[in-house]
C-alpha cells in the first residue's frame, strides 16, 4: 500500500510547530451551528465527533475576522464574548486527542449585507445576485483594517487554544476576489498586474504569520481556479504560491477551486441539489433558484481526488507541505496523495456521512466510504450541516449556564 519512501497517512506528522496524530484533516465546512456569533453545544459536539472519530485535526469554519465579513449573521467573529465558548470547543477537541484549526477570513463580496447590517466589500463595486445588493469598493483604509483584523484573529486563536489557523484565500471571498481579474478592476497598487492583485493576500499572510509567532501553524487555502471565464486560474495561482513560499509566511498550502460568488458547485463536483437549496431559501430567492438555479448551480462529474490534476502542478512548483482536498474518500486515494508528495489530506463530505471513518480505516484499510456525493448536505448549512442520510437529532441552542460566550 505504501513504500518506505511514502508516508503512512495514519502515522503522526508535523504541521509547522504542531504534531498531529495522523495526516487526515477534517476540512472546513461551514457548520451552521453557531448562534448570534457564539459557540453552541451543537458546534462543540460537531467537532468532538470528528476528533473522537480519529482525525488528526478538525477545522472550525468559518470564523470571520470582521462583523461585515460574515456570510451568515450567526457566524462566529472574534469578539470578547465569543472567546470563552471557543476555549470550551478547543478543550473538548483536545480531550479526544485531536488538534483543532480555526478557518479565518473575510467574506468580501460573498458576505451577507442584510444579516451583517453593513455593505459587503469588494475590490471594485460588484453586484451580488444572491443578495440582490451592491458590494462597495474597499478603500485602502479597509484593506489595512482587514489585514490587521486577520492578525488580531490569529492572536485570539492562540489565546483560545487553537493549534492552527487556515487563512481563507479562496472561493472569491475578499482576498480571493482581489486575486481575480474578473472581479478586481482596480487601478491602484492592489489592481492590474498579478503582483498587484496578490498584494493584499500576501500582506494578510505576513500579518498572520507575525501574529502567530511560531506558536501555531499557519495554513493558506487558495484557489487554483475560480471556475468562471476570465477568473483566476492555475497559471496565476502557481506564481502566487511561489511568492508565499518565498515570503516564508505559510506552513502548508491547501489548494481549492470554485467561486461562492459565481460558480459554487465547481468545488464540490457531483449532483447539484436544486430542490433542496430552493426549499431552504426565503422568497424571492426560492422562486429564483427554482427558475434559473440550474444556470448557477451546475453539475460536474465526480471522481475521487478530482483536484489532484491541478494540485499536482502546484506540488511541482513549490516545496511547501501541501494538503490535498477534493474527493478524499478512503485509503486508496489517501495513499495516492502520499505517493504524489502531499503531506496531508482533507476530508469533508465523507466525514459528514461517517464521522468515525478514520478509525474504521485504521481497523480495516478496505473500508469503503458510504458518501454518494449527492451534495444534499450543502443546503443543510442553513439549519446545521449534516448528511441527510443520518439522523443526528435536533439542535440545542438554548442558554445552558456555561461560561459567557458559550451557548448550548
Amino acid at each position: 500500500m505504501t513504500t518506505p519512501e511514502t508516508p503512512d497517512v495514519l502515522a503522526p506528522a508535523v504541521l509547522g510547530p504542531v504534531k498531529l496524530r495522523n495526516r487526515v484533516i477534517k476540512a472546513a465546512t461551514y457548520e451552521g451551528l453557531s448562534h448570534k456569533s457564539l459557540v453552541t453545544r451543537d458546534l462543540v459536539d460537531f467537532h468532538v465527533a470528528y476528533a473522537r472519530g480519529g482525525v488528526g485535526m478538525t477545522t472550525v469554519a468559518y470564523c470571520a475576522v470582521a462583523r461585515e465579513g460574515r456570510t451568515d449573521r450567526h457566524q462566529i467573529h472574534w469578539t470578547d464574548e465569543a472567546m470563552p465558548g471557543l476555549r470550551v470547543l478547543t478543550d473538548a477537541v483536545h480531550a479526544e486527542g485531536a488538534a483543532v484549526c480555526a478557518q479565518i477570513g473575510h467574506g468580501g463580496p460573498v458576505a451577507n449585507p442584510k444579516g451583517n447590517g453593513a455593505p459587503a466589500l469588494s475590490p471594485t463595486k460588484h453586484f451580488h445576485a444572491t443578495t440582490l445588493s451592491w458590494a462597495r469598493e474597499a478603500s485602502v483604509h479597509d484593506i489595512r483594517r482587514v489585514t490587521e483584523a486577520h492578525a488580531e484573529a490569529t492572536r485570539r486563536a492562540v489565546e483560545a487554544g487553537f493549534d492552527a489557523v487556515e487563512v481563507h484565500l479562496g472561493h472569491n471571498y475578499l482576498a480571493s476576489s482581489f486575486l481575480s481579474p474578473r472581479i478586481n478592476h482596480r487601478t491602484d497598487a492592489y489592481g492590474g498586474s498579478l503582483e498587484n492583485r496578490a498584494r493584499f493576500a500576501r500582506e494578510i499572510m505576513r500579518a498572520v504569520h507575525d501574529a502567530a509567532g511560531g506558536r501555531i501553524a499557519v495554513v493558506a487555502k487558495m484557489n487554483m481556479d475560480d471556475g468562471v471565464p476570465g477568473g483566476f486560474w492555475l497559471d496565476e495561482a502557481i506564481p502566487v504560491v511561489q511568492w508565499l513560499e518565498r515570503d516564508g509566511t505559510v506552513d502548508a498550502l491547501e489548494m481549492t477551486a470554485g467561486s461562492s460568488l459565481l460558480n459554487p458547485m465547481y468545488l464540490f463536483k457531483g449532483d447539484a441539489p436544486l430542490k433542496e437549496f430552493a426549499d431552504v431559501m426565503p422568497q424571492p430567492m426560492k422562486l429564483g433558484v427554482r427558475a434559473v438555479g440550474k444556470h448557477f448551480l451546475r453539475s460536474y462529474p465526480y471522481q475521487d481526488a478530482y483536484l489532484l490534476q491541478d494540485a499536482r502542478q502546484v506540488r511541482a512548483a513549490v516545496r511547501l507541505p501541501m494538503i490535498l482536498l477534493g474527493g478524499i474518500t478512503g485509503r486508496p486515494v489517501m495513499d495516492l496523495a502520499m505517493r504524489e508528495g502531499f503531506a496531508f489530506v482533507a476530508m469533508a463530505r465523507a466525514l459528514l456521512r461517517e464521522p468515525d471513518l478514520v478509525n474504521r480505516l485504521r481497523d480495516d484499510a478496505s473500508t469503503p466510504s458510504l458518501c454518494i456525493h449527492c451534495n444534499k448536505c450543502m443546503p443543510t448549512n442553513f439549519t446545521g450541516t449534516r448528511c441527510v442520510l443520518v439522523d443526528r437529532g435536533t439542535t440545542r441552542r438554548e442558554t445552558w449556564g456555561k461560561p459567557a460566550g458559550y451557548v448550548a
